[in-house]
């Protein structure tokens, strides 16, 4: 077997991630690993700065409310958006629930999916009742866009599709998904999850009408996402959930409500969790998502290299996949892939990655995934051809 090509991480930050030391993590398209500045942030609003927020008209509580819209700022700019136009969630499953909960279906209701689409891109739309159509893939895994061009019709009254693929890795041309969308007049929103740590995103230039994203794969803590909307549009949309801080006025008669982001954010709100996400933001930017996007397309395309040249290894999706490379060894299945992995030090995904129809139109059951993070380097590359290696031996294959 040919040696890969090394890469010596330009980014150079595998010592800001505490929680790696000599462990080869390549999972983090499941969850991000958290540098020791977010680990800080986090620290440091949970004990000298804690406080609640939009209540107290108290010092500390007002220097609290400042960080959490700094926050919801950082996110919105981030993406190209306004801060009015970004509501604070749980994550990314609860943003897309949130539109297609409250949407108003106009006497449209169908959607159109794909087939690499997350579940959290699937039963949301089926739990509010929308009949759910699904564009078939090229051959390399990427969505058929002409496909979906012929299959929308004036029924459809969302288009909702991944900006990047959680298994494949495959980049979605999102701005000529929302052309097409809108040649329908239908509204597209976008599952980010695996796009927004990855690569630079604008809402604006793309022409979305929705983008949902969460905290914890962008280095982030759990519990807190986002989901970003034209103020138009969620102003137009009912709450979801009542309680404090969205209402305007209460009576036993009637309750009216506050304007879009505060409208959709029922309750004391994650606090802490704003803070870690906008100290997050803050260490992408530092980095520039232009040059962790081609820093993880490299280990991506080093991986693949790598692979090919081991026998019995089928790798699926393109060849510019976004720092994810899925992959299976002949004969032996993926969950006892990653677990001799383990053994290794190695720390890879197995299983259906909660894209079953996907499996199932690529004629498998599972596969194992590694995905990398702006803290990979060649070490992790050649950690895992070595646990494969080991994989075959134990299994003879």
């Amino acid at each position: 077997m040919n040696a890969p090509t090394r890469i010596n991480s330009a980014l150079n930050v595998r010592d800001q991630f505490p929680a790696i030391e000599n462990w080869h993590y390549l999972d983090s398209a499941a969850t991000a690993q958290k540098p020791q500045m977010v680990i800080d942030a986090i620290t440091q609003a949970y004990s000298r700065d804690y406080a609640t927020v939009h209540r107290g008209v108290y010092e500390r509580s007002t220097a609290m409310t400042d960080a959490y819209e700094g926050a919801r700022s950082a996110a919105s700019n981030l993406i190209g958006g306004q801060p009015n136009e970004l509501v604070f969630t749980r994550g990314a499953t609860e943003a897309i629930n949130l539109v297609a909960r409250v949407l108003p279906k106009e006497g449209r209701n169908r959607v159109l999916l794909s087939n690499l689409e997350h579940h959290s891109n699937i039963v949301p739309w089926q739990l509010a009742g929308y009949e759910v159509d699904a564009v078939p893939l090229t051959p390399d895994g990427q969505i058929d866009l002409d496909a979906a061009e012929k299959m929308l019709t004036e029924e459809h009254r969302v288009v909702a599709f991944a900006h990047v693929s959680n298994v494949l890795g495959s980049i979605l041309d999102a701005k000529c998904a929302a052309k097409i969308a809108h040649s329908k007049g239908a509204l597209l929103l976008l599952d980010g999850c695996q796009a927004v740590p990855r690569l630079p995103v604008d809402v604006a230039a793309f022409g979305a009408d929705f983008y949902a994203f969460s905290a914890h794969k962008l280095y982030g803590p759990t519990g807190i996402g986002c989901l970003w909307g034209h103020f138009d549009l969620l102003e137009a949309l009912p709450p979801w959930q009542g309680g404090g801080s969205m209402i305007d006025k209460v009576t036993f008669e009637e309750t009216t409500f506050l304007d879009p982001p505060a409208r959709f954010e029922a309750g004391t709100p994650h606090i802490v969790g704003a803070v870690g996400l906008h100290a997050a933001v803050n260490w992408v930017e530092q980095l520039s998502l232009d040059a962790i996007h081609a820093h993880e397309c490299a280990l991506a395309a080093e991986t693949r290299d790598a692979l090919r040249s081991i026998p019995s290894v089928t790798i699926y999706g393109p060849e510019d996949s976004a720092g994810i490379v899925s992959f299976n060894i002949d004969g032996v299945h993926p969950h006892d892939t990653a677990t001799i992995l383990d053994d290794a030090g190695v720390a890879v995904r197995a299983g259906h990655h909660c894209a079953q129809p996907l499996m199932r139109w690529l004629g498998i059951e599972a596969t194992a995934r590694a995905s990398f993070a702006a803290h990979s380097d060649s070490s992790d590359i050649a950690a895992l051809v070595k646990g494969i290696e080991q994989v075959k031996r134990v299994f003879r294959v």
